[in-house]
């Protein structure tokens, strides 16, 4: 029998908000870890990436990737720069960086200075889902749609959910663990 894959949580960039889907989601599976806040270069893509790159080098087994907002673009750079086998990811509402972000969101000029962009567009070297709102005030659906087509994802519609978070409306996600159990499953298929 496959060994089961371990979760690896990647939150965005105000790290880990107590009423956040994911947090709700890391109580729920078993066999799950997250990337740590940061103490210090919070904005640092280079830190970012190097902190999610370190969770993964202490799993020794296969690893599902559940990433949200500008954890998915953590999770991108990862893929461009480091090798490691991934199972799947599932990429939840990325925000769209080559545009200004309403609110407390850093500037273009920010996210550039911090290596954020250009945005990495080629193809995931493992499955993934992209799934993306409709209203997401941080990117538009097209936006998002042209990201998933260029990283080989599949596009979930999620209709009108804002950016899926709390400020939306969402902490408990019930989608969250169906999609990842349905990741899970077909990765132990595919092993």
């Amino acid at each position: 029998m496959s060994e089961s894959p371990t979760v690896v949580l990647v939150p965005g960039l105000r790290d880990h908000v107590e009423d956040h889907w994911q947090t709700y989601l890391e109580k729920e599976l078993d066999k799950v870890r997250s990337v740590p806040p940061l103490e210090q270069n919070k904005l640092s893509r280079q830190a970012r990436v190097a902190a999610l790159d370190e969770v993964l080098t202490d799993i020794s087994g296969p690893v599902v990737l559940v990433a949200h907002s500008a954890g998915v673009m953590i999770t991108v750079q990862w893929a461009r720069e480091y090798s490691r086998p991934i199972a799947a990811a599932l990429l939840v509402t990325p925000p769209d960086f080559d545009f200004p972000l309403s609110g407390p969101y850093p500037t273009p000029e920010e996210l550039e200075r911090n290596g954020w962009l250009p945005i990495p567009r080629q193809r995931l070297p493992f499955p993934s889902i992209v799934a993306a709102s409709r209203n997401d005030p941080l990117a538009g659906y097209r936006r998002v749609a042209g990201l998933a087509e260029g990283w080989g994802s599949q596009l979930l519609d999620l209709g009108e959910v804002g950016h899926l978070n709390p400020a939306a409306g969402y902490g408990y996600w019930p989608l969250a663990e169906e999609l990842v159990q349905d990741l899970i499953e077909n990765s132990m298929v595919d092993q």
